[in-house]
């Protein structure tokens, strides 16, 4: 039986204020070729500066990935000859990259394993290329982008594993503001390498391409394992290339043959000096780090957040801060959760917004989560609450009394509703006592639909049961 084997590479662009070796201004979406400078462009007799912002970021890098770290480092030229690099050069690390041997864990059916990763570094991006009918343009304002680079080892097994590491890479560097990890603006960008074999020796290397999305991942591997299966079963050799993953045929499509191995006259970069970290700029950058998504998670399950809720709010960062500052302000930590996830989620996933762009306030969901704990107001009537603060904004109690939605908790008044409701079904009474319970969640309904919501469940509830065994013990 055919075993694949898979490796990942991929790239980041970090989150500094400028470029790697240059003053320009490390942004997207700008006028193409207006970010851009002498260095930039490779001018002759220019000098590159080192961005200090790249080291740190690139210390903080390997610690979240459990990396050890190299403690003398040097940044290497990588030459070659392309449209996208200006210097006909790139400046990256070779021999001295700044992290190593380290690993993300992922779990799947109930299997869990530590992807270990070859080694992590430093390196400035090419300028970006776009391909229009018969000819290429070229953005310059990429040049010289900070950039991770993040090479595992070959121990990724199937496509399953391929997604839970990039989906927890991309949740590491965003949490810890190391990348906004963009996928569809190519802030990160991944490479896979996948081969074949019978034995446990590694088949030959095939290199995929100009993947967009983590799903293409999942699909281009399955892809390329079905190629290059019925390839072999055919007695075909399998040719060590490079392949690109063609979105609209969902196939993977030749690039081009590597007969020869590429040979990029690594050397020392000349004109930036060698870098010594030592242990105090190692722990600088520690206090740095923020707590990280396995440790949420498990934060989480202690407050008792179940395990869906908690992956909707490690999905969005956005909310998920907004939860940890009012858990600091004492509110309940699952109602908070619930309607962070469910009512508030669900609108800004709708019209493609953020927290910060709507009309409730954080504020606003405190008052609502401590009027739910207080049992001041019914889940129900915080939907109600919320849906019109979504739409016009406003005040918590304000709305309450506007719209007459507190809730009814008086055991008397609510008393009267209940016996109204049993005397208007009378049927529904006759099948509690015939044991079927069924009929209590019937009644409940009845209950609210004649109190518009806004009678308090739990009272409610227990009022209900006792009012009906009442009945059922006296014959009534």
């Amino acid at each position: 039986m055919l075993k694949p084997t898979i490796g990942i590479e991929v790239h980041c662009e970090l989150k500094t204020n400028s470029k790697a070796f240059s003053p320009s201004k490390n942004t997207y979406g700008e006028v193409p070729n207006k970010m851009i400078n002498e260095i930039d462009l490779g001018y002759p007799g220019t000098l590159p500066t080192l961005n200090k912002a790249l080291l740190d970021l690139g210390i903080k890098t390997a610690l979240v990935l459990h990396c050890d770290i190299t403690k003398e480092i040097f940044f290497d030229r990588k030459n070659y000859f392309y449209p996208d690099i200006p210097k006909n050069f790139q400046i990256t690390q070779n021999n001295t990259p700044i992290g190593r041997n380290g690993y993300i864990e992922v779990q799947y059916d109930g299997i869990k394993k530590n992807i270990e990763i070859e080694e992590i570094h430093m390196e400035e991006d090419t300028c970006k290329s776009i391909h229009e009918n018969n000819h290429t343009l070229l953005n310059f304002n990429r040049a010289g982008i900070p950039l991770i680079e993040i090479v595992t080892k070959p121990v990724i097994s199937n496509e399953k594993e391929a997604v839970l590491y990039l989906e927890n890479l991309r949740e590491i560097l965003l949490y810890s503001n190391i990348s906004d990890v963009k996928i569809e603006e190519g802030s990160m960008r991944c490479d896979l390498n996948i081969s074949l074999s019978e034995t446990d020796e590694l088949g030959t290397k095939v290199e995929i391409k100009n993947i967009g999305s983590i799903s293409a991942v999942a699909q281009s591997i399955l892809y390329e394992i079905k190629r290059q299966t019925k390839l072999i079963e055919e007695g075909i050799k399998i040719s060590e290339e490079t392949r690109r993953w063609d979105d609209k045929t969902s196939t993977t499509i030749l690039m081009r043959k590597k007969e020869t191995g590429n040979d990029y006259r690594y050397f020392p970069e000349p004109d930036i000096p060698k870098i010594i970290i030592d242990d105090e700029w190692i722990k600088c950058i520690k206090k740095t780090i923020p707590m990280l998504p396995n440790e949420l998670k498990e934060k989480y399950k202690k407050l008792g957040i179940n395990d869906v809720t908690i992956k909707s709010l490690i999905q969005n960062m956005d909310l998920n801060i907004l939860l940890n500052e009012l858990i600091e302000e004492n509110v309940n930590p699952v109602l908070c959760a619930n309607i962070l996830t469910a009512d508030i989620l669900s609108y800004m996933n709708k019209r493609y917004m953020k927290f910060n762009e709507l009309n409730v306030t954080k504020e606003n969901i405190k008052d609502i989560v401590d009027k739910l704990d207080k049992n001041e107001i019914s889940s129900k009537i915080a939907k109600e609450i919320i849906s019109e603060l979504l739409e016009n904004k406003g005040n918590v109690q304000d709305i309450i009394n506007k719209k007459g939605l507190k809730q009814i908790s008086d055991s008397n008044d609510l008393l009267n509703i209940i016996n109204n409701v049993i005397n208007n079904n009378i049927k529904a009474v006759e099948d509690y006592k015939n044991g079927l319970d069924r009929s209590i969640k019937f009644l409940m309904g009845q209950v609210m639909k004649e109190t518009k919501g806004q009678a308090n469940p739990k009272i409610t509830n227990d009022l209900l049961i006792k009012e009906l065994e009442n009945r059922k013990n006296n014959n009534l």
